[in-house]
């Protein structure tokens, strides 16, 4: 039922037509731009489960494109936290990789269209990012640590960007921080102008940055989704006057 449901969304961005939601937009996005690179035109109707696809090119939204690639990156982020970071053994990293590789639920999910590989990839890639960040405190505000601390913030946007569920990375990296800030407040050798430095450069990667890319998410979702479909009645009649194919379009709103 789910790959019904979000490649119907995936059509819908292909179709530029407006649709209504629960999960935000980003990883329906992705589905869609799949969908549109490998040739498939947005003409399938995904009625029910079990519908044949026919003719109509599902692979770059189902298989090769999209899902695949994370899959695969899911493996090499879980190899270099664990080798890298955490573990520092490389047989507990060659094992964990293998048991995520051949992991059942792992390999049906990457087979259909779903958010859940998308959403699990930025999972993974702000927990690397801020475990690769820690590694540098030792070297604050150098290229290395800039880099990692802001790769977390925009990881962090796209986990909430694919779903809700994505808070839960949030608030780990938001427990992880607050730690860091008060080890360095208990630092007596550390200034309240260097504190102050480290507390802006995390306000600015960790909620600015990803609250603008959330929002610039939305505003593309917008941008994109110019025709009247079956989201009109959820919003204002001003905000339908503005989708083309809609009975309001372009008639004047009063404020």
């Amino acid at each position: 039922w789910d790959e019904t449901h979000f490649g119907k969304m995936g059509s819908y961005y292909i179709n530029r037509t407006f649709f209504f939601d629960v999960h935000p937009p980003l990883g329906k996005m992705l589905i869609g731009l799949a969908g549109y690179l490998s040739g498939y035109d947005g003409t399938f109707p995904f009625q029910k489960p079990g519908d044949r696809y026919e003719q109509h090119n599902y692979i770059g939204m189902r298989g090769v494109r999209l899902y695949r690639l994370v899959s695969s990156c899911l493996a090499s982020l879980c190899l270099s936290i664990q080798l890298l970071e955490l573990s520092k053994s490389l047989p507990a990293a060659l094992l964990t990789a293998f048991i995520l590789i051949f992991d059942t639920g792992c390999i049906t999910l990457s087979q259909y269209i779903l958010l859940d590989p998308i959403l699990m990839f930025f999972l993974m890639g702000a927990v690397l990012s801020m475990v690769k960040c820690n590694s540098c405190a030792d070297r604050p505000f150098s290229a290395s640590w800039w880099f990692w601390l802001s790769l977390t913030g925009v990881s962090l946007a796209g986990a909430m960007g694919v779903k809700f569920v994505g808070l839960f990375v949030v608030l780990l990296v938001g427990l992880n921080t607050i730690c860091d800030l008060w080890d360095l407040l208990g630092n007596l050798s550390l200034s309240l102008v260097m504190f102050g430095k480290h507390l802006l450069a995390r306000v600015l990667c960790l909620i600015v940055l990803p609250l603008a890319l959330y929002t610039a998410m939305f505003a593309v979702h917008f941008a994109v989704l110019n025709r009247s479909g079956p989201g009109d009645g959820f919003f204002s009649s001003a905000f339908q006057s503005q989708l083309i194919g809609n009975n309001l379009h372009n008639v004047s709103i009063p404020e």
